[in-house]
């Protein structure tokens, strides 16, 4: 199932299956999109956690020549360096301890297709230069092995942050930024197009009403305005969930305000959300939350400093809430490990022994 939807035909073109929206900055997204498809270019897509970039990318993968042949999905930020080394290029036997047969990697498994590297930000130096030479030259080596292999796929990357600033702060090459971003697509947030949420409402009530034999079909006065008027943090994925839940918790056909959390009707931070410093108001504490977990810059509406401050606090209280251990804070606050572990340095928040 989608978490977009189906895209309105007319002048922009037929419709692309699996995507909702008829807000004008949706309609931009698929110009672009039908456009760059039916080239070989490769597309860079930008936006924050939740809107979507998994399904524009498979659009343009199914809309291209390319559609009858394999689409490989790759989430960079899941994996550690070494892992992902391997989970792209495959590697031989022998090649390290566990690798006890030969593995064919993710490039291997989408040629004559598209491979989509989500969270391509999260690659170290180390990897965007063989991501750069696959895009360059179209061939790559296993891991542990020295014979070359060539590959015809077609790269679309994604990312939830500014690009072009990790290249100013020198943790991304610029010479790969360039290879990728040949065409750019920004998914706007669900905020930015509060018009598309009554479709997307009624596509996932329609669902969920469906799959958990629900008839959820009404819905109380002041919800939708509530609905249209709350920030979306999450975008359509956070919506999603909450709709999904609306639909299993209710007791009647109604979707009423009971039936959605306190962060939608009076803006309070979700239930499980860490409090961040208590002085800042839950418009600020949204926007710093929204800044860490989406790596955007969201606290520029607020004084960095700030953001710091908060930041760091929140940091720490997962941490002690999860025992210190690092993966399952980055999980809670919805960021990768090495995020978490880069900003654990940078604010001094390591154990003296681990220093």
């Amino acid at each position: 199932m989608s978490i977009l939807g189906i895209s309105p035909s007319g002048p922009h073109g037929p419709p692309i299956p699996g995507i909702i929206g008829n807000s004008p900055a949706m309609r931009e997204v698929y110009r672009v999109t039908r456009r760059v498809a039916g080239s070989n270019a490769s597309v860079l897509i930008l936006g924050e956690t939740g809107v979507g970039k998994e399904l524009i990318a498979n659009a343009i993968h199914q809309l291209s020549h390319r559609g009858k042949g394999p689409f490989v999905r790759v989430n960079c930020g899941a994996l550690s360096e070494s892992l992902l080394e391997s989970e792209l290029f495959g590697h031989v036997r022998g090649a390290f301890t566990g690798a006890v047969a030969n593995r064919t990697g993710r490039f291997e498994a989408a040629n004559n297709g598209t491979i989509f590297l989500d969270e391509i930000n999260s690659t170290s130096l180390t990897l965007q230069v063989k991501l750069l030479r696959v895009l360059q030259e179209r061939e790559f080596e296993r891991v542990g092995d020295n014979s070359t292999l060539t590959t015809d796929t077609r790269i679309v990357a994604a990312s939830n942050r500014d690009l072009m600033k990790e290249v100013r702060n020198e943790t991304f090459r610029e010479d790969l930024y360039w290879r990728l971003n040949v065409v750019p697509i920004e998914i706007p947030p669900l905020r930015r197009r509060r018009d598309d949420i009554p479709a997307l409402v009624s596509f996932f009530l329609e669902h969920y009403n469906e799959v958990n034999d629900r008839y959820v079909v009404h819905m109380a006065d002041g919800v939708m305005d509530a609905m249209q008027q709350y920030h979306w943090p999450g975008n359509v994925r956070e919506l999603q969930n909450y709709v999904e839940r609306a639909v299993v918790m209710a007791e009647t056909d109604e979707l009423t305000f009971e039936l959605l959390p306190k962060c939608v009707t009076n803006r309070e931070i979700p239930t499980g959300t860490p409090t961040p410093v208590s002085d800042l108001d839950s418009l600020t504490q949204e926007l710093v939350l929204r800044g860490l977990t989406d790596g955007n810059d969201a606290g520029g509406e607020i004084h960095s400093s700030i953001v710091e401050r908060v930041e760091k606090e929140l940091i720490t209280q997962v941490l002690s809430n999860c025992g210190g251990v690092q993966t399952k804070a980055a999980t809670k606050l919805g960021i990768n490990r090495n995020t978490l572990h880069k900003k654990i340095k940078d604010y001094g928040l390591e154990k003296p022994e681990e220093s």
